[in-house]
């Protein structure tokens, strides 16, 4: 995998990270480095970390699932996008929360790298230098949460 596939790749995978590190700028009343760094960490951090396990999980497992890989796909795939229907048929009001708790970050960090986790059992089958993906994943999710906080944050200050 070259730099470029490498890049946009990462790029895509933090775009789930994009709606709630803007949000997350949005609620706060003050901005500080340390919180975006913080928001960058958890981000990052799980960007970085999910890739990882996927490709343990695959390079593992690899004899057993290929035969059925495109199946386990589709499965994982019609789950999330039936999932994506069932949430946009609700009507609840969402809120959005500053708190950088452990149990508020967690769940957050979990849900926006549930996808770098298929990315990583497919790595397993590409045979991809996993280290220097995985850090380069988590590194660019860290630096634009990190400008993302910002970004929410200047938006509902004017």
């Amino acid at each position: 995998m070259g730099f470029l596939e490498l890049m946009l790749l990462a790029v895509g995978l933090s775009m789930d990270a994009l709606a709630v590190s803007i949000c997350k700028g949005l609620a706060m009343d003050r901005v500080t480095l340390g919180r975006m760094v913080l928001v960058g960490l958890w981000f990052g951090g799980f960007q970085g970390l999910m890739p990882l396990l996927g490709w343990l999980l695959g390079s593992r497992f690899s004899l057993y699932i290929t035969a059925i890989d495109h199946w386990i796909a589709f499965v994982l795939l019609g789950l999330i996008g039936a999932n994506m229907v069932r949430e946009s048929r609700e009507h609840d009001d969402e809120s959005v929360s500053d708190s950088f708790r452990f149990m508020t970050m967690l769940p957050l960090a979990v849900a926006t790298s549930i996808d770098a986790l298929a990315v990583g059992v497919t790595f397993a089958f590409l045979q991809v230098d996993i280290v220097p993906s995985v850090s380069f994943i988590g590194a660019i999710t860290l630096v634009l949460s990190c400008i993302r906080v910002k970004v929410g944050h200047v938006c509902v200050s004017k």
